[in-house]
């Protein structure tokens, strides 16, 4: 009898699991930030998915003003909640033409850079791409569950 050996095939990555693993660049200061934002903004009807990691995945893009509010709400959360004189917790594929932003929470920053084999998920994406399930081992804090539902309330 013999057996065969196959090798174990890495699971299909889609677009988004693509764009996410994919080159990106930090916001070090808060005016890089508040500059990074206007370049969203006057994109903000290109078709953003802005999604919360631990809430279900949006099936649609958010409009142009749930895009404003949410920048508006998401930068105010990140300036009260990250007390640094730096940011460093927004990363972009692009400083001029985004296509995919990764902002880490500030309650869970854990090793966002550097060469950690486990680095914590951001707390959420914005991307043009759909996006697809990204899974935390940690659960969705119910105050960050409140203030993300009462965003889109």
């Amino acid at each position: 009898m013999f057996h065969l050996h196959r090798k174990h095939a890495e699971p299909s990555l889609d677009a988004f699991q693509t764009a996410f693993r994919g080159s990106f660049t930090s916001l070090m200061s808060w005016s890089q930030l508040d500059t990074f934002w206007e370049t969203v903004r006057t994109r903000a009807g290109a078709g953003w998915y802005i999604y919360c990691i631990g809430e279900p995945v949006p099936a649609t893009p958010v409009d142009a003003d749930g895009v404003d509010r949410f920048i508006a709400r998401v930068d105010a959360l990140l300036k009260r909640d990250h007390d640094e004189d730096y940011c460093g917790i927004v990363y972009t594929d692009s400083k001029t033409e985004p296509t995919f932003i990764k902002i880490f929470d500030p309650n869970n920053l854990g090793v966002s850079c550097g060469s950690s084999k486990n680095p914590p998920l951001p707390g959420w994406t914005m991307t043009l791409t759909p996006p697809s399930l990204l899974e935390s081992k940690r659960p969705l804090p119910e105050g960050r569950r409140r203030w993300w539902r009462e965003l889109w309330a």
